[in-house]
């Protein structure tokens, strides 16, 4: 069975991406998060080592954290590809989408760029898919994903916390069809539950967080910052039934 990892953010795209992989025979070895040297965190996601763990611990899959500066972050993950290749991993899954994204091409030659030069293979399990079939997909499987990031322009703080549903996904069909550009403004997204998941990730405690440098279309980001979170068992416990002596 080929050996993969999964460039991971803890956002529907790799969650799916990840559970589309398994299900066409990858074995995943780890979910793999670049975390930020100067802050500690996952950009742009800006989620904390300690939140991943616990969020890969209720997949049950091993996390691989790889500490990198901005400067020379293509050498660093090519270096951490050639570790794994002699590791016996043979390749990465991406959770990027083609239709729709201005991003895709430039990404994907990012994507070549690190991979071949490691000898590592690509997985792009959603790329010929639009994004409101793959919104559909997540609810329709019963992935439980909250918005995590949202832009102050389009969306603003209020996105925050929310679940994906029938209603948002509404909501955003009708902000794209009514936008000129075709945008519903900027988010991200962290998935706590689903098919993939051993155990339900439940978040106790979060703060909002106003980023005003990190821009992207507009001024500044508001960010969930998730401070406590706690692992749920998905199993029901046996239901004991008593019978009355009349009844044997």
């Amino acid at each position: 069975m080929t050996e993969v990892i999964v460039s991971w953010s803890g956002g529907k795209d790799c969650t799916l991406a990840c559970y589309k992989a398994i299900k066409s025979g990858l074995k995943v070895r780890y979910l793999a998060s670049i975390i930020t040297r100067s802050t500690g965190k996952l950009w742009p996601h800006l989620l904390t080592p300690e939140v991943l763990r616990m969020q890969a611990e209720a997949i049950g899959i091993p996390l691989l954290e790889w500490p990198s500066a901005t400067e020379g972050y293509d050498d660093n993950y090519r270096r951490m590809l050639g570790q794994l290749k002699t590791e016996g991993v043979e390749g990465v899954v991406f959770g990027d989408v083609n239709i729709g994204n201005s991003f895709a091409v430039k990404h994907l030659n990012w994507i070549k760029s690190v991979c071949e030069p490691t000898g590592m293979d690509y997985h792009l399990p959603l790329w010929q898919d639009n994004r409101a079939t793959l919104l559909s997909e997540l609810i329709d499987l019963g992935f439980e994903v909250r918005i995590l990031a949202a832009d102050s322009t389009e969306l603003g703080e209020s996105w925050l916390g929310r679940e994906l549903d029938k209603g948002m996904l509404t909501e955003l069909k009708i902000r794209h069809s009514l936008s000129p550009n075709g945008n519903v403004g900027y988010y991200h997204t962290f998935v706590t539950d689903g098919p993939l998941f051993k155990s339900r990730l439940v978040i106790e405690e979060w703060d909002r967080v106003f980023d005003e440098q990190a821009q992207f279309g507009g001024m500044g980001v508001w960010y969930m910052d998730i401070k406590r979170c706690r692992l749920e068992s998905k199993t029901k416990p046996e239901t004991l039934v008593l019978l009355s002596a009349e009844a044997l």
